[in-house]
């Protein structure tokens, strides 16, 4: 049979007893960095299992091993670096496989980043749309997440240190303004660390708060009281912001208010307007 198995995505008492009990009774141990899984092993006290690397890599290669591994009717366990395989790791390809060739597969469920930062992101968390990482730059980047902004749904993504101000950047650019969003670090972990923002801030405060670790970022969906996805017209945005200029607004505060209207970010538009 073939067990996936959740280990913990930071703290160590979080592996359940099922879990460790399925890992002492495996025959092959198919892991991320076998490296990784070893020191995993080890604080579990459990030894002399053999750990074969199984990642995005070399998984082509791995196919007729596996499929071999099952015929001999050893139980093959699958466990990523952190979390559960499949979501965002490696696994989808040995369920496939051992699918199509009639062989079992069970799950030892664990710890998963991504709901546990819905879960304290304090965003609706009742619609999901779990995205992973986003395409790390130019067109393809843009287009997803003008896409994304379109959804009802919460967003949740992956993202790296270095590339949060630019995700930041590029939320406002998107269609996202006017949301809140929620960065989550170091989750389960002692310095677990949840920046809860809006959209229209949070550039600013990670260039003043350099961004340290990976995060899973949770976004606010789109919602009709909120966002008018190009109802008003070109024209009609124009008559509004003179409006509100006349009425003696702080240019952050018209920036603020067409926003709202237009769903385009604060910040670009209050550029503009200190620009006339």
């Amino acid at each position: 049979m073939l067990y996936l198995v959740g280990t913990p995505i930071g703290n160590m008492a979080d592996m359940s007893p099922r879990a460790v009990e399925t890992l002492k009774l495996s025959d092959v141990i198919l892991c991320e960095d076998t490296r990784v899984t070893g020191i995993l092993l080890n604080n579990l006290g459990i030894e002399g299992k053999k750990l074969i690397s199984y990642h995005e890599h070399n998984k082509a290669s791995r196919k007729d091993m596996v499929t071999d591994l099952l015929s001999k009717e050893l139980n093959v366990v699958q466990v990523s670096d952190a979390g559960m395989p499949v979501i965002s790791d490696p696994g989808e390809d040995l369920v496939t496989i051992a699918a199509e060739n009639g062989f079992e597969v069970t799950c030892i469920p664990g710890p998963t980043a991504a709901m546990t930062a819905a879960a304290i992101s304090g965003i609706d968390a009742r619609f999901i749309h779990f995205e992973g990482f986003l395409p790390s730059a130019g067109a393809a980047r843009t287009d997803r997440l003008s896409t994304l902004a379109k959804s009802e749904d919460t967003i949740i993504l992956y993202e790296a240190p270095h590339r949060i101000v630019k995700l930041c950047e590029d939320i406002g650019k998107t269609g996202f303004a006017g949301r809140k969003v929620s960065f989550c670090r170091e989750l389960t972990k002692k310095y677990e660390e949840v920046i809860r923002l809006n959209t229209e801030d949070a550039k600013d405060y990670f260039e003043k708060n350099p961004p340290k670790g990976e995060f899973v970022v949770v976004i606010e969906g789109k919602t009709a009281s909120k966002e008018t996805d190009g109802i008003i017209t070109e024209e009609k945005t124009e008559e509004l912001k003179e409006h509100l200029i006349k009425s003696g607004l702080s240019m952050k505060d018209v920036a603020k208010a067409l926003s709202i209207v237009t769903g385009r970010s604060k910040n670009d538009i209050y550029k503009d307007l200190i620009g006339r």
